[in-house]
């Protein structure tokens, strides 16, 4: 009998690659997203992918009624994974009670739904921004890094949300979690079928390099050029969104179907940095298309350099991430000429 595993945010970026995964490996899906950051046809890449046309509900998940009518139309969800949350750290600055009322609100909802709908396993997408600008003696962060104060509302969403469902379940509620906390996913399926959408101008980096290439941009801006890093450029830790998906249904399994504590941490990234600078390079590299670039000022909020110990995640789970930088930033561009192809940009 196949479990079936409720998706929140399940038409975004790494919701609709987790739905893939999740179908590929033997569950059933239901997506619940309001579609305000992304489109309803991804089902479409979902189902040409997979054969298998994942059920769906256009829901606002801090409507708790209609959220309800969800676990009363679908009895059999034993698990959740719960992307949907606004991300844009730029704009939660500007609207941060925004940013709390759709980030914490939809958690509470879900959570006190789980125990009357019998659902047993929540995963949790959470981030590394819990962990701030780590001290150097800290890096590469491990799932035990000490939390800093979060840089923007955002942020402190993550954490706060992290709060939420450890209280919840310390209270004695009848869940387990998995908390997920993600470096930079990049990257997008290599059918070409699904990949990142931004709205408008892009907020992460391979989007705006991959317009930039194809022209949509006039060029990129690399902000900051003197941190302490060979190069100058900020580090960060780049994770293909397909490994990603991947940690999401090792994490589920093991939630469903393993004796474990009743919430647990893992850091998912690929161990290591990259500048700012080297990924621009790798993806000229890979593409052999160049791309326009100039320095910039330093950006408000950016941390110089941040990279996780996966090492918990690489034991535990038995999950590890494994593709080369040059094939995932090659999956990128082949997403943005595909929706070049589209006529979408």
């Amino acid at each position: 009998m196949k479990q079936t595993i409720l998706v929140t945010g399940g038409t975004g970026f790494i919701g609709s690659h987790t739905a893939v995964e999740l179908i590929e490996a033997g569950y059933e899906v239901v997506i619940i997203d309001d579609l305000s950051n992304s489109k309803l046809e991804v089902l479409d890449g979902i189902e040409q992918i997979t054969g298998t046309r994942p059920a769906f509900e256009k829901v606002d998940l801090r409507d708790k009624t209609a959220t309800e009518n969800v676990f009363k139309k679908y009895p059999k969800i034993e698990g959740i994974i719960h992307f949907a949350a606004s991300k844009a750290v730029g704009e939660s600055v500007q609207k941060p009670l925004l940013y709390y009322r759709n980030n914490i609100v939809s958690l509470i909802n879900l959570l006190e739904l789980m125990p009357k709908y019998n659902v047993k396993g929540f995963i949790f997408s959470s981030s590394c921004t819990v962990y701030g600008q780590p001290k150097p003696e800290n890096l590469p962060v491990t799932e035990e890094a000490p939390h800093q104060k979060a840089t923007s509302p955002y942020g402190n969403t993550k954490e706060i949300n992290e709060q939420i469902i450890y209280d919840y379940i310390h209270s004695g509620a009848d869940i387990k979690s998995i908390v997920l906390r993600y470096f930079n996913p990049i990257g997008a399926h290599p059918s070409a079928l699904i990949g990142e959408l931004p709205n408008g101008v892009p907020a992460n980096l391979i989007p705006f390099v991959t317009q930039t290439a194809m022209g949509i941009r006039k060029e990129l801006t690399i902000f900051g050029n003197d941190y302490n890093t060979p190069d100058g450029t900020c580090i960060r830790d780049y994770i293909y969104v397909v490994d990603l998906a991947k940690a999401h249904v090792a994490a589920m399994r093991r939630v469903l179907d393993e004796k474990t504590d009743r919430i647990e941490y893992f850091n998912i990234g690929t161990g290591h940095g990259n500048t700012t600078k080297e990924i621009v390079e790798t993806f000229e590299e890979a593409t052999r298309v160049k791309v326009n670039w100039k320095y910039g000022p330093r950006r408000e909020g950016d941390i110089e350099k941040i990279w996780g110990d996966c090492t918990k995640a690489n034991n535990v789970l038995g999950w590890k991430a494994e593709t080369p930088l040059k094939d995932v930033l090659a999956s990128a561009w082949k997403w943005q000429k595909k929706l070049r192809e589209d006529g979408i940009m």
